[in-house]
């Protein structure tokens, strides 16, 4: 004990690598809660930890440390970010992003600077700000590079594709998506850092079913059904743990049968989508079944379209 009746306040305090060491555990368990239920069920407790987690640095005595410290309190601004973002709220999620930023530079931490600019280029990507988002995503490649990780250079690179899928950019679309997967597959064997750990195999196929159906909206529906397959086995890759993660991906799944006009496959897969956001505390995931709602809206006259409409129009009338 350090007589401060076990408060998490260490400021004054010799810090080394066991503080360290607790810091990432809660890390760790937060973003898992994050994954399985949404940033709404862990953002209040992300950012009650930072303050504590801030003054750790003022009682480092050793440079190996503080460059470890300052990367775990970068990560814990990194999910402070995301689980901000997840919960609809954009200025504070940016604002998180660029204080772990601060921090992954003061480490000298390049794998992480790259997580974070992927981060907030989803963040752009989201709002529409396409450009941005394309703008952040080569930044953070740069970082990737810098770094010699191929996983994060995989996940930019599929990142890259879906922005160029939104700008309707077939060509470099497929370009990047087919370097994501080069990449993935040279990342293999190797272990992930903990920002990264999430982009496995299933996520990959996820971002290849993604990219196809983003070019489904917005160029052709021969897209989404290239990419029907791959949204398939990621679907049945995710677990219990990527709750969120496997609704978003039932959506796209939905909102593809619905372009293609099978609508009753839609319905029952936009249902189960629906069940699972039911389950989270992610206003995100419930803004992405506006895609959903849109492409049943082209089939107007079809029972199973309205179907869809009416079920969606109910929940935003309930606030969800």
């Amino acid at each position: 004990m350090d007589g401060s009746g076990g408060r998490d306040d260490r400021r004054g305090a010799r810090v080394g690598l066991a503080d360290v060491r607790r810091l990432e555990d809660v890390v760790a368990e937060l973003r898992s809660l994050d994954y399985r239920y949404g940033g709404g069920a862990c953002r209040v407790a992300v950012e009650s930890r930072l303050p504590a987690a801030v003054a750790l640095l003022d009682g480092v005595t050793k440079t190996v440390v503080l460059a470890r410290l300052c990367t775990a309190v970068a990560d814990l601004y990194n999910l402070a970010g995301w689980t901000n973002f997840d919960q609809d709220r954009p200025a504070a999620a940016l604002a998180a992003f660029r204080r772990g930023l601060e921090l992954a530079i003061r480490a000298e931490n390049d794998d992480l600077q790259a997580n974070l600019r992927y981060r907030i280029g989803r963040l752009h990507l989201h709002y529409g700000a396409v450009d941005a988002a394309l703008e952040e995503f080569a930044r953070g490649r740069e970082a990737a590079l810098l770094a010699h990780s191929k996983l994060a250079q995989a996940i930019l690179s599929a990142n890259q594709a879906w922005a160029h899928a939104k700008k309707a950019d077939v060509s470099e679309a497929l370009t990047y998506l087919r370097r994501a997967r080069e990449e993935f597959a040279e990342a293999g064997g190797r272990e992930p850092s903990p920002w990264d750990s999430f982009f496995g195999a299933t996520d990959m196929a996820a971002m290849v079913g993604t990219v196809h159906g983003e070019l489904a909206q917005v160029v052709d529906i021969r897209h989404g059904r290239d990419g029907i397959p791959a949204l398939t086995d990621a679907i049945a890759g995710y677990g219990q743990g990527m709750t969120r993660s496997r609704s978003l991906t039932l959506i796209w799944l939905a909102t593809v049968h619905a372009l293609d006009g099978d609508l009753d496959v839609a319905t029952a897969v936009g249902e189960e989508a629906i069940e699972l956001a039911a389950a989270l505390r992610s206003p995100r995931t419930w803004q992405r079944l506006n895609s959903l709602s849109a492409a049943a809206r082209r089939f107007s006259g079809n029972a199973d379209a309205r179907e869809i409409v009416d079920r969606l129009d109910d929940l935003g009338h309930s606030g969800r």
